[in-house]
């Protein structure tokens, strides 16, 4: 019973560990990388073996600086969603290579489908999160996009730090996320859409409003007789 419950243990700590770096991955790469690395770095984790390259100092030292960076682009309404329009080529490699690396040295088809998932995961935050943003955008107050940055933050530390010390209890909270995402990923694309269609018809305005000075300051022609114009 005991060798049961200890395998149980494992399993799903691996499990949060694994679902836990690639969540976090696509909401901030950096801050998981760090708080990952320094977290094994301490000794207050054990990483896997795959995981442990985050704990060496250049890896911890590029991480830093690319979330100093990430930490006042994200912050500025506009630069965070071209910020994350080109983190989308990066954030979802990364999170599925984290995710691969978190189940420790084991078959490669498990492996393999670490990654595919991983991936998936690190891909539905990060559209959560980008899709979020531009909407947030739209309003002409820049706090709105302090808070979300803030907690987003927040939210991968915590949520890391759960996956590690009580995997249990982060896999029921990411199983209510999922459900969450169901619910709202649909709703975020349809607000996205609306926005998109609102910049359009915006822009499609302007071009016909600048237009029309041009039509209006050119003379008219006069009309020619059909006669030929003979005396």
């Amino acid at each position: 019973m005991t060798q049961g419950t200890g395998q149980l243990s494992q399993i799903a700590s691996t499990l949060a560990t694994t679902m836990g770096a690639a969540w976090a991955s696509g909401i901030n790469l950096y801050a998981a990388i760090l708080t990952l690395g320094l977290m094994g770095a301490t000794g207050n984790i054990q990483l896997p073996p795959g995981l442990e390259v985050l704990t060496n100092p250049l890896v911890l030292m590029a991480a830093g600086a690319m979330y100093f960076v990430e930490f006042f682009a994200d912050k500025i309404p506009g630069v965070d969603t071209a910020w994350d329009s080109l983190h989308t080529f990066i954030r979802i490699p990364a999170g599925a290579m984290l995710a691969a690396g978190a189940v420790g040295p084991v078959d490669p088809a498990v492996q393999l489908a670490a990654g595919i998932l991983g991936g998936g995961m690190a891909a539905a935050t990060h559209a959560t999160k980008a899709g979020t943003r531009a909407l947030i955008n739209t309003s002409p107050e820049p706090f709105s996009n302090w808070t979300a940055s803030i907690a987003e933050d927040v939210a991968v530390i915590a949520g890391l730090w759960t996956a590690l010390h009580h995997p249990v209890l982060y896999l029921a909270l990411l199983a209510l996320f999922i459900l969450f995402l169901v619910w709202f990923l649909p709703r975020l694309w349809r607000g996205i859409k609306l926005l998109f269609s609102k910049i359009r018809r915006l822009f499609g305005g302007r071009r016909a409003a600048d237009a029309a000075p041009a039509d209006a300051a050119q003379p008219a022609r006069p009309e020619q007789g059909t006669d030929g114009g003979g005396i």
